[in-house]
């Protein structure tokens, strides 16, 4: 018996895994939710089973449940998610990112970012720590979750019915298009950015550019310091005097 005869439309264990993989994959990211239900469709491939909705609909909710597991963990443990996923250079930059996008794009980002790796963890977390409105983000997370699902299970029957008799060649098909898909997605994300004239969060010329930009204000604020202690130094700031005109203002008052 393979594994694909155990991810059937009658088996407890299909429904098990269409709901607790892509329900627990937001926070233990190790958990491959995609390639799960990709199973399922590759496994179910051949079957004319109604039974295959209900299949479906709890990949859904197994989607709909993690995302929204990730905004209360945020939003009820802010400071232990912060250590957890954000505290790393790269974590600090997914965080940012996911802040600005929000702002510019907020329901159509959630939908989105189900599609960019390793998008959904940063957005759903950021939404919770960051107090996004609940309402727009489960209505966000709940269509998100319908594509989701119809998606991998759609590129699985595929993938199943094109190599019927080696599923696991179809697996392998299915797999390598939905990262493809979302290679594409991400392609266009990066350009639409700079189309825009945006920089990339992970792009080191921000950095750079905050660190001149930092340098510059650490110098002015040096000159201008050193410049107060100078005996007689120049000072346009109201109220204060220097050299010979501070020492005439001291014998007189």
């Amino acid at each position: 018996m393979s594994a694909f005869d155990t991810l059937q439309v009658d088996s407890l264990i299909s429904y098990l895994v269409a709901v607790v993989i892509p329900g627990l994959d937001a926070i233990f990211p190790v958990l491959p939710s995609e390639t799960a239900v990709i199973a399922l469709g590759v496994a179910t491939a051949g079957s004319t089973d109604p039974r295959i909705a209900l299949l479906v609909a709890c990949a859904a909710i197994g989607a709909f449940l993690g995302d929204n597991l990730c905004y209360l963990l945020g939003r009820r443990f802010g400071p232990a998610m912060q250590r957890r996923f954000f505290t790393t250079e790269k974590g600090a930059r997914a965080r940012a990112w996911a802040e600005r996008s929000l702002a510019r794009y907020g329901m159509q980002l959630i939908v989105v970012c189900r599609f960019i790796p390793g998008g959904r963890t940063a957005v759903t977390l950021t939404c919770g720590l960051t107090g996004y409105p609940r309402r727009r983000f489960i209505t966000g997370t709940a269509v998100a979750a319908v594509i989701w699902a119809l998606y991998a299970f759609l590129i699985g029957r595929i993938g199943g019915r094109a190599f019927e008799d080696n599923p696991w060649a179809g697996l392998l098909i299915a797999f390598g298009a939905s990262i493809a898909l979302s290679a594409v997605i991400e392609v266009i994300r990066r350009l639409s950015r700079r189309h825009a004239g945006q920089v990339e969060p992970d792009d080191p010329g921000e950095d750079q550019g905050d660190r001149d930009q930092l340098g510059h204000r650490d110098r002015v604020a040096e000159e201008d310091h050193a410049d107060g202690r100078r005996p007689g130094g120049a000072d346009s700031r109201p109220g204060r005097v220097g050299g010979p005109h501070r020492q005439v203002a001291q014998r007189d008052g």
